[in-house]
């Protein structure tokens, strides 16, 4: 006898088991592709997702946590059979308190309206991944998500105060405190952010807000004739004395392929790669100087500047610009910074070697590359070639010091490849955390860790 009219009974219009409502639930942005429908999809409000959960826990049934649906990694993809428990309608700023610079918010608000509303009270929400206006809170703290700001403000983790976890049981518990110091207990917090649901499903969360910066606002963009030129000029700017807003870098591909998608005006000019930068407050002007300074060292052959974000546009719309172009298969991997110049003329060999462009677009300030590879073609042949070669990029990542993901996430689609960064031992322990959080394994299985 099938335990679904046991949920309806609990839950009741919460719970979706249509068909034709079930597809728009089992995807997310990633190329991952569900191996079937789920059984039923919770939309959760109030207190639904303890009791979904504790159902599915019941029921050994397998669940798949999803927001906005802009993962890019496969993880909120439904399992045949399972349960997704949307946490879209959980989406309340509950409170915004400016005296100790913290928000409380539900973890299905949008990221940026969080940002928005602490800019009522001077302050700002730093972590800005490109999906911001619609990704949410929850999803970024389940992969730890970064963003162009995140070179001078750091990551999820970095703003994360407290959070609210329901467990794989189904109980509700509290994480961190309001407080600066906290040191009772294990840092739980730092546990669930980024384990992408595999320990349990952040519902709400208190974050720290930052005083919004004030003064001017100046942009660079720089052009190198190398992408390994433009590597070295990042990394000079980053052991300098001076810390951007942000910094990001895009391939003369990447480029192109934004202009075919949003025409601006922007041209490499013959260069490989364009660098751009930003810089706020009384300082601006004298740190952009510098930054141009040691560009044009590190071979640059145009700078120009800008007041405000125009010069940032083309970036902020380069990750859409690819994806229009086609099917295609990315990366996110993170290398040390002294290490980039070295990843960027890997990237330009490989893509030789193979005969394919392979744009790259990059958050080069805190190290973290998109390398993406064009899908020509429906085939599971092309696909499985694309895959090989986004294979060879990760492997020379690792060789390097660095990451398999930076920001997106391990999910599904990485998660045959973490024996490679991950030995034995350090992957046991991994699963002896999840045995413990989650004995029955319906949590996001086989993905994640």
């Amino acid at each position: 006898m099938s335990p679904l009219p046991d949920l309806i009974r609990r839950l009741g219009s919460q719970v979706l088991t249509d068909p034709a409502d079930l597809v728009g639930y089992s995807s997310d942005a990633s190329r991952a592709r569900p191996e079937g429908l789920p059984a039923a999809v919770v939309i959760a409000r109030s207190s639904a997702v303890a009791a979904a959960v504790e159902w599915a826990s019941s029921n050994y049934v397998r669940v798949s946590v999803r927001g906005s649906g802009t993962g890019l990694a496969g993880g909120a993809v439904a399992y045949p059979g399972g349960l997704v428990i949307s946490l879209a309608e959980l989406n309340k700023i509950v409170a915004i308190d400016p005296a100790n610079r913290l928000a409380d918010v539900q973890a299905g608000v949008i990221t940026a309206n969080i940002d928005r509303a602490a800019a009522e009270h001077g302050l700002m929400y730093a972590p800005d991944p490109a999906s911001s206006r619609e990704s949410t809170i929850g999803g970024n703290i389940a992969t730890n998500a970064g963003g162009l700001r995140c070179v001078k403000y750091g990551v999820t983790a970095d703003s994360i105060a407290a959070l609210e976890v329901v467990l794989a049981s189904g109980e509700i518990i509290h994480t961190g405190s309001r407080t600066r110091k906290n040191v009772v207990g294990y840092d739980l917090t730092s546990l669930f952010v980024g384990s992408e649901g595999t320990l349990g499903i952040v519902t709400a969360a208190t974050v720290r807000l930052r005083p919004r910066p004030v003064g001017t606002t100046v942009t660079f963009r720089a052009a190198f004739p190398t992408i390994a030129a433009a590597g070295r000029a990042v990394t000079a700017i980053m052991t300098s004395d001076v810390v951007p807003e942000v910094l990001e870098l895009m391939d003369r591909t990447s480029v192109e392929l934004v202009e075919k998608f949003s025409p601006t005006g922007l041209s490499t000019d013959g260069a490989a790669a364009l660098l751009v930068g930003q810089f706020i407050g009384s300082t601006a002007t004298s740190d952009l100087e510098q930054a141009t300074t040691m560009s044009r060292r590190a071979g640059a052959i145009s700078v120009e500047q800008a007041e405000g974000d125009i010069l940032l546009e083309a970036r902020r719309v380069s990750s859409r610009a690819l994806s229009a172009e086609g099917p295609r298969v990315s990366s996110d991997v993170a290398l040390p910074i002294a290490r980039l110049a070295d990843m960027f003329e890997a990237i330009e060999r490989i893509s030789a070697e193979e005969g394919v462009p392979i744009p790259t677009f990059a958050h080069a300030g805190d190290g973290n590359l998109h390398p993406s590879v064009i899908v020509r073609g429906d085939s599971d042949e092309v696909s499985d070639d694309a895959e090989r070669i986004l294979d060879r990029i990760t492997d020379t990542a690792l060789s390097l010091g660095g990451t398999m993901s930076g920001e997106h996430g391990v999910g599904s689609l990485k998660h045959g490849s973490l024996a490679k960064q991950l030995d034995p031992a350090t992957m046991a322990a991994h699963r002896l955390i999840k045995s413990v959080f989650d004995p029955k394994g319906i949590l996001t299985p086989g993905r994640g860790i």
